[in-house]
């Protein structure tokens, strides 16, 4: 009788997070929703529901129907990179068992933003075909650089040592980077511009050449959900259950290359946005990276709109780029999470 109660106890807290995590995931896809229609409604002019009818049909015969029209590609950008920030930073703290790994803090935004500097001074690239894989390369590179630096000395890849290590390689990135710069007048401005991270000025036509790169960045990370809950017990217990630890952290990690690498070449480096919803979204669904994932794909997605839409309003009738407003937002966050943690635990 009793080992019969602890398994009907057992299932019904199954039962009961499941219907929460249900709950939580109307609640999340009811915001997005929600901010969906405020991008495309405010900005620098508001436009009405009408007009917000008329153009998403394509309709450009009034003012206000043709912003619509510019805004929903702005916001489907918004949508992309936001959800692939999101989920690169659970997957990265994930792989790393670092509480505080995200693509900024971990130096892979950085290198994929190098590289597309190089190929611009250096190369004369133009295409966003190159730009594409020129970042995911430089993401990529950055990563291994980053992991190979932390697995040094005695504990291997230790939480602390990765976040050193790419606080490090993203100051050497970024210093490199403005030196590149500084003496080429010519790409001067376009490049920090981009480097500021913004969606303003996108269209479908750019969008979609990265449209295989995030799917494949998103299918890889979504499938290594089991691994990186197996890899959150240890290498040593994973290898146990039947995990393949290297293939679980590598396909992992390609998966979050891909996301970053793609969206740094369209929208520049955006920060903290894969620091800060990991952590959300724990708080609504906890550690199963099951969950997790899309949990961090679709909050990540709204707080990217919600930056845009903030950027908007408050420096009206100029923009802010979206990049300063996650800066604002993530920063704080960040302190908080490092005095909760506190450094010499992680």
């Amino acid at each position: 009788m009793t080992a019969v109660s602890s398994t009907g106890s057992t299932l019904g807290a199954l039962q009961r997070s499941r219907r929460s995590h249900l709950a939580w995931l109307s609640v999340v896809l009811s915001v997005l929703a929600c901010a969906c229609l405020l991008s495309v409604s405010l900005g620098t002019r508001d436009v009405g529901w009408a007009d917000i009818f008329a153009g998403v049909t394509g309709s450009t015969e009034t003012i206000a129907q043709a912003v619509v029209v510019v805004r929903v590609p702005r916001t489907v950008l918004a949508v992309l990179a936001g959800a692939a920030l999101g989920l690169a930073g659970a997957v990265m703290q994930g792989v790393t068992r670092n509480p505080l790994a995200d693509p900024g803090i971990l130096g892979v935004n950085a290198g994929a933003a190098m590289a597309v500097v190089i190929g611009i001074a250096w190369f004369g690239m133009e295409t966003l075909d190159a730009f594409l894989w020129t970042a995911i390369l430089g993401a990529g590179l950055a990563a291994c650089f980053v992991y190979a630096i932390g697995s040094l000395g005695r504990g291997g890849a230790t939480p602390l040592k990765l976040a050193l290590a790419g606080a490090a390689t993203a100051i050497a990135s970024s210093s490199f980077t403005i030196a590149i710069i500084l003496p080429r007048n010519d790409i001067a401005g376009g490049v920090r511009s981009w480097q500021i991270g913004g969606i303003g000025g996108a269209s479908f036509d750019a969008i979609l050449p990265c449209l295989p790169f995030l799917v494949a960045g998103l299918i890889l990370c979504l499938l290594s959900a089991r691994g990186l809950n197996l890899l959150a017990l240890g290498d040593d217990a994973a290898a146990g259950l039947g995990a393949h630890v290297a293939w679980a952290r590598g396909g992992a990690a390609l998966g979050a290359v891909l996301l970053c690498g793609a969206t740094t070449a369209i929208c520049g480096p955006i920060g903290f946005v894969g620091l800060v919803v990991p952590h959300v979204c724990r708080l609504l669904v906890g550690a199963d990276h099951r969950w997790l994932l899309p949990f961090s794909a679709l909050t990540g997605a709204i707080l990217l709109i919600g930056a845009d839409v903030i950027g908007r309003i408050i420096a009206r009738p100029s923009e802010m780029d979206v990049g300063i407003v996650t800066a604002f937002i993530g920063a704080p966050v960040f302190i908080w999470i490092v005095r909760k943690r506190r450094v010499r635990d992680l």
